[in-house]
């Protein structure tokens, strides 16, 4: 009886076993199948070349997601306007009333002042040292550690490469030509017009061109020479200043609601990252296609003077940024965390450069 019993047993244990093994791929399988339905907003308004629409956009984003998932992830896009007004995605992604955002980490300033340096820093770093830093130089852990009290994720998803100082509706031929300005410009840079006696205005993108037609502001910073004209920024101002002081790359960020992004499959996690890997390499190309042939497009087509702001004024500028910037880091040990980062891992991006690209360029 007992060697018939354990025989028994035996046997029921591994009618279990293989029962679970024969249930393991089925549940595997219905995890696979689980489909999620998200909502990403846009602090930029519809039809916006790079932002919005086109190669690198957040609508191509949306597509790459959905294609790489077999349609497991589907984002609804709304450009700024269409859901909420186009600088409210932070709280809105916060607060779980959508799932992601897509626009620029510096329009977050208000919320937390370290969140700038994740979009491009005054004197800072062009495309490749910024994406260095944020993937190799513990800028994206840095990222995580100053969003963290607000419920969110950032990453990575875009970059413009280096921007234009702007258009201004009067020449700018010494420093004290920038006191009393009114400005549209968002970030850092915007903390060192102010210094300067510039009145700062943070305005969308879509309000840029009426108030400058209109001479509510008297100089405005957008991207570049494609977006740019494509706003008819030169049909309210003349003089188009250069240097790329201001912002010598700009990062788009992927804001995620980190509580949806937890509850994301990893391989769904996976996709999403690599869509905005590639959109961050995608967009920068076409910037880079496409600035050169607007440019000279408005300079022989619409009379658009560029301008390159005087040695003098730019080493006014750069005085400024560090002393605005260290005066701010004093102040707030997250700021000095992610300053100390951010300068450190450009001093050695620097060496490099100048020993690599810099030289190269001088000798052909």
């Amino acid at each position: 009886m007992t060697l018939k019993r354990r025989d028994f047993l035996k046997a029921g244990m591994a009618g279990a076993l293989a029962g679970a093994a024969t249930m393991a791929p089925a549940i595997v399988r219905a995890e696979s199948k689980q489909k999620f339905r998200w909502k990403m907003t846009n602090a930029y308004g519809p039809g916006a070349p790079f932002y919005t629409v086109g190669p690198g956009s957040a609508t191509d984003f949306c597509k790459m997601v959905e294609t790489m998932s077999g349609g497991r992830l589907k984002i609804k896009h709304y450009a700024a306007g269409e859901l909420i007004p186009a600088l409210e995605g932070f709280d809105a992604v916060s607060q779980g009333t959508v799932e992601m955002n897509w626009g620029n980490a510096y329009f977050w300033a208000g919320k937390t002042f370290p969140a700038q340096y994740f979009t491009t820093v005054p004197f800072g770093m062009n495309f490749q040292g910024m994406n260095a830093w944020i993937r190799h130089g513990g800028g994206q852990e840095l990222w995580d550690e100053v969003y963290a009290p607000f419920n969110v994720i950032g990453m990575p998803a875009g970059n413009t490469g280096v921007q234009m100082t702007g258009w201004f509706r009067e020449p700018v031929e010494k420093i004290e030509d920038f006191n009393g300005l009114r400005m549209r410009i968002p970030g850092l840079a915007g903390k060192v017009y102010e210094t300067l006696g510039v009145s700062v205005k943070l305005l969308p993108g879509g309000e840029i061109f009426p108030a400058l037609e209109r001479g509510v502001i008297d100089a405005a910073e957008f991207v570049g020479p494609y977006q740019d004209r494509r706003m008819g920024l030169h049909k309210a101002a003349r003089y188009y200043y250069t240097t790329g002081w201001s912002e010598p790359s700009n990062t788009t960020e992927l804001l995620v609601n980190k509580e949806a992004w937890a509850g994301l499959p990893e391989d769904l996690q996976a996709i999403v990252r690599a869509a905005a890997e590639a959109c961050n390499l995608i967009s920068h190309t076409w910037s880079e296609a496409n600035n050169s042939e607007a440019l000279e497009d408005l300079v022989t087509n619409y009379g658009v003077e560029v301008r390159t702001l005087s040695p003098e004024i730019v080493a006014r500028l750069k005085t400024v940024t560090m002393e605005t910037l260290e005066s701010h880091a004093a102040a707030d040990p997250m700021v000095r965390k992610v300053h100390d980062s951010y300068f450190a891992f450009k001093q050695k991006h620097d060496a490099w450069q100048a020993r690599s690209e810099t030289v190269v360029q001088t000798q052909l």
